[in-house]
């Protein structure tokens, strides 16, 4: 994220010294380790991604920085925005994730949850909540939520109400920069901040069960710090479409070994 994202240049360096394994550290060698692409679309380059999710054809997207967040329904097809809502000057936006008809929509370090009516955006209530907001899913029956840290919260998906946490390590070690998420199939999936990587989470364990690099996708006029963020499972596929932090383009593809 976010907070830190200006020192995104010099932690990327550090990531940058590194190289990755034929078989990415955190799965096995059958494990997804890299993107196959399907398709390109358009994408606002004006948009700061901060969550995606797709439901019966339409992509919800939220947006960061102070000033300029927002929470907008597009084309998935076109990349075209339907409908856009604007958040209080004060508010930094973050991930999101659809409970019914209803959206949430969380906040950098706000403490402030949004609930908003799928259709319209219109904000029917918040609620608060301690520490910062980085990726938001639904499980099925609870959300996830990431902070930045190495820890999933999981909380009440009416009332936000905290209802446990877990631990996310890779090969034992603390995985930190948990970001934009999500939930598909039992299993959560992640970008990791300052880095082109997507992990597979267990939710159940903590444990990373695979790591994607995802590098190839990166748009060659991209600054390093407008960083790979964006997840959304297309339903009734193994698909994905995936984009990043005021990129030109998303892009629809499958997770392969």
């Amino acid at each position: 994220m976010d907070v830190r994202w200006l020192l995104a240049l010099v932690g990327l360096v550090l990531v940058g010294a590194c190289t990755t394994p034929q078989t990415p550290s955190g799965g096995s060698s059958d494990a997804p380790s890299k993107v196959e692409v399907l398709a390109t679309i358009p994408h606002d380059p004006t948009a700061f991604t901060q969550g995606l999710e797709l439901r019966d054809g339409v992509l919800y997207e939220g947006t960061g920085f102070e000033g300029e967040s927002t929470m907008r329904r597009v084309d998935p097809a076109t990349g075209a925005i339907q409908a856009k809502v604007d958040l209080p000057g004060p508010l930094f936006g973050e991930g999101i994730t659809l409970v019914g008809d209803r959206v949430w929509q969380i906040t950098w370090q706000d403490g402030i949850a949004i609930q908003r009516d799928r259709t319209t955006l219109a904000e029917v209530k918040r609620v608060t909540y301690d520490g910062e907001g980085w990726g938001l899913c639904l499980d099925g029956q609870r959300l996830v939520m990431s902070d930045g840290t190495a820890e999933l919260a999981f909380r009440d998906p009416t009332t936000f109400a905290e209802t446990g946490t877990v631990a996310v390590t890779r090969d034992g070690q603390p995985l930190q920069y948990i970001n934009e998420l999500e939930c598909v199939n039992g299993s959560v999936w992640a970008n990791v901040w300052q880095t082109d990587q997507i992990v597979r989470i267990d939710p159940a364990s903590g444990k990373v069960t695979a790591t994607v690099d995802a590098s190839s996708l990166r748009p060659a006029d991209v600054p390093k710090s407008n960083v790979l963020n964006g997840i959304a499972a297309v339903p009734g596929t193994d698909e994905f479409l995936v984009t990043g932090k005021n990129w030109p383009s998303a892009f629809r593809v499958r997770f392969v070994a």
